[in-house]
């Protein structure tokens, strides 16, 4: 018994294999070159826009408009000669801590008796449309209780909207 129906079909995967097996050797020795030229660049302060490019990952016109904007420094040499600084890049790239959401405790809405406005009562207050009061709970997420015919939304979080608008 054999793979392939016929001796073509053998060819055909063989040259296939071969083309696969060529570009896996181009891409690890792409990444030997790659891998030496980073690691001589580590040691330099400043560096050439190409060799920004390898070592993190962005393009040139990136780099380029990042010098314009003033977000990296970088000087010009001359033609073709523009050097940036390595540091500034390693801090642009840096990871940055994100505050921890979970350790923040929601406060639970209280929906008793004087804590609490209806809609026509926002309305009145801040002289708004009823529908406008609607859409700002909404937008904002502001939790509502519904008793009767009655919507109830608390105060002190209607108070920081509207007040602030």
């Amino acid at each position: 018994m054999t793979r392939f129906c016929s001796i073509s079909c053998n060819n055909k995967a063989a040259k296939e294999n071969k083309k696969i097996e060529k570009e896996r050797i181009e891409k690890l020795t792409l990444l030997k070159n790659y891998a030496i030229k980073i690691a001589e660049v580590q040691s330099r302060e400043f560096i050439s826009v190409s060799e920004a490019t390898v070592m993190f990952g962005i393009s040139k016109d990136t780099v380029h408009r990042y010098i314009k904007r003033g977000i990296i420094t970088g000087v010009n040499l001359g033609s073709r000669l523009t050097r940036v600084k390595r540091s500034d890049l390693e801090d642009l790239f840096s990871s940055v801590e994100m505050p921890d959401k979970s350790k923040e405790i929601a406060e639970k809405p209280n929906f008793e008796v004087g804590t609490c406005y209806t809609i026509s009562e926002i309305s009145a207050k801040y002289h708004a449309d009823p529908g406008t009061v609607n859409s700002v709970i909404k937008r904002n997420k502001i939790p509502t209780k519904k008793v009767g015919s009655f919507v109830y939304a608390p105060k002190n979080l209607i108070d920081k909207i509207f007040d602030g608008k």
